[in-house]
């Protein structure tokens, strides 16, 4: 894997995850109602700027203890596998419990321990806790539910592919996310996404803008929608300079 440079993880993080999955459409690398979480996983700080960062993945329980090994802080090993990839980092745990989300593995002391080793948020379909620590820290979260306890959480593996929201997700692909929710940017047009962003921004302002003017004709509709390609959904990229045609 050969990570972003830090400007391109910049352009990222300026751009909201629906601009970033609509630049993403125009590449046609994958279908269209596949590479994003579709359920059952909540932005718990919507005010935060966009979270861009290579996946950490693990799988994760807490309704029993666990048959070897630690529970919760002393799992060493795990937090060393972390340095491993590029940064910046997101922890990308499954709940694979039974019960799903019966104690929080991530609260204020995983949160801190994440920041220092350079994750910047955490995603689960499992229960997070001390939110407004997290919040302090600018650590964002993304979870299925709230515990109060972390019980017996405790890691059950890392490293594989998990799923989170419908969402399959691989140890090191880029994963965006912001208060629309969380998607995973293909590695082949990551660094391409940004300059199609800003041409298919540039082609909605420009229709957002007729729009709001008094008595604006189906005919200039149509002008513009056509500046966005053959139909505004199937505007393509066609060149390796990720010009849109």
């Amino acid at each position: 894997m050969t990570p972003l440079t830090v400007a391109d993880i910049e352009r990222l993080k300026a751009l909201d995850t629906c601009t970033v999955s609509n630049a993403i459409e125009r590449f046609d690398v994958r279908l269209r109602n596949e590479g994003f979480a579709r359920r059952g996983v909540s932005c718990l700080f919507p005010q935060l700027p966009p979270m861009v960062g290579y996946a950490v993945t693990a799988t994760v329980k807490s309704s029993i203890q666990p048959m070897t090994g630690g529970i919760y802080y002393d799992r060493i090993d795990w937090w060393s596998t972390v340095l491993t990839l590029p940064a910046p980092r997101v922890l990308v745990l499954q709940d694979v419990d039974a019960v799903v989300g019966c104690g929080a593995f991530v609260g204020e002391v995983h949160a801190n321990i994440a920041r220092a080793l350079g994750c910047i948020g955490c995603v689960t379909n499992g229960a997070v806790r001390d939110v407004p620590a997290a919040e302090a820290l600018g650590f964002q979260m993304f979870a299925g539910s709230l515990s109060p306890s972390h019980a017996y959480a405790h890691i059950v593996g890392w490293g594989e592919p998990v799923e989170i929201g419908g969402l399959k997700i691989a140890q090191g692909d880029l994963v965006h996310g912001d208060r629309h929710g969380f998607l995973t940017v293909p590695a082949s047009i990551a660094a391409r996404v940004p300059d199609v962003a800003a041409t298919l921004i540039e082609q909605e302002r420009a229709l957002l803008a007729e729009c709001q003017k008094a008595g604006m004709s189906i005919e200039t509709l149509r002008a513009l929608l056509a500046r966005m390609g053959p139909s505004a959904n199937n505007t393509r990229v066609t060149g390796g300079n990720g010009t849109v045609s």
